[in-house]
């Protein structure tokens, strides 16, 4: 039986899910969500109905430059979507469940799919800036400490108590990444790998970075894992790529230095190839596998 404070955040969901069904006539069976510096991914929407945060109802509002901080309402090659142009992190100071409390918002007006995208240093050395990175599989560093999302009373209404995670980035999903990328060259760019999330804003200390790589991270940022625990506890499908926009800084001698100015500049860079990429998948998805299979 939830207690008070987890009947509340459930009300905040309807709340905010009813207000915008009410100011939007499309009912989005797709969500985006924009990482740093790749907010053009929600220019590409037709007829867009665009709302700020800060007129949304229990949003929070997004306080890093590079992300828009907006809704964004439309449809992608004829499929009705929503996109955040910009997402909440746990370095501003929002609750956990506050940073995600969008994706409990998407699944209650209709949302099936999720497709996230961020900017992430790169641990393996054998990726360069500018690659793209399907992440297969995540490590949650704050998740160690006890900092997750579904950590308290469990709704029922959305998840069972103690959800699968070996499965959180549908497979589908990563093949057809593979196979549109194939078809537009992209593949010489194109890697798989495991995204590590750690909690910033500072960047990582050179131990961290071989920490991080010797547990098995390809890729290192501070966002995208804790979305993706609570919808995949929604019973929605996750896919989630990283732009490496930056080498991780591994070597004692190096007087190379992470920054988010660098991360923004390879973001216009490698813009439009993300558009095309994640257009053309947006396109191929079929209405009846627009779901998760597991939770149908």
């Amino acid at each position: 039986m939830m207690n008070k404070n987890e009947s509340r955040k459930c009300s905040e969901c309807r709340t905010t899910a009813d207000w915008l069904l009410k100011h939007t006539q499309v009912r989005p069976t797709v969500g985006i969500v924009c990482g740093s510096g790749l907010s053009a991914l929600g220019d590409m929407l037709k007829d867009p109905q665009v709302f700020k945060y800060c007129d949304i109802p229990n949003f929070p509002h997004s306080t890093v430059r590079g992300h828009a901080g907006q809704l964004v309402f439309g449809t992608l090659k004829g499929k009705p979507c929503v996109c955040m142009q910009g997402r909440f992190h746990l370095y501003e100071g929002h609750p956990i469940q506050k940073i995600t409390l969008p994706m409990r918002v998407f699944k209650l007006m209709g949302v099936k799919t999720m497709i996230m995208t961020n900017a992430a240093g790169g641990l393996n050395q054998d990726y360069k800036v500018g690659d793209f990175m399907i992440i297969k599989d995540h490590i949650n560093m704050p998740g160690f400490a006890g900092v997750n999302p579904l950590c308290g009373p469990n709704d029922d209404r959305f998840g069972v108590r103690f959800p699968c995670m070996s499965d959180a980035y549908d497979r589908e999903l990563q093949q057809l990444a593979h196979d549109v990328a194939a078809e537009l060259g992209f593949s010489n760019f194109l890697r798989d790998g495991v995204y590590c999330v750690i909690g910033g804003p500072s960047f990582e200390t050179i131990a961290e970075c071989r920490m991080l790589h010797r547990l098995g991270g390809d890729a290192v940022g501070m966002s995208t894992v804790h979305e993706v625990i609570v919808a995949r506890h929604a019973g929605m499908r996750c896919f989630a790529m990283s732009l490496v926009s930056n080498r991780a800084v591994m070597d004692y001698d190096s007087r190379e230095k992470a920054n988010h100015d660098e991360v923004l500049e390879t973001g216009q860079q490698r813009a439009k190839q993300m558009e095309v990429l994640v257009s053309t998948m947006v396109a191929r998805l079929d209405d009846n596998e627009n779901e998760d299979k597991n939770n149908s």
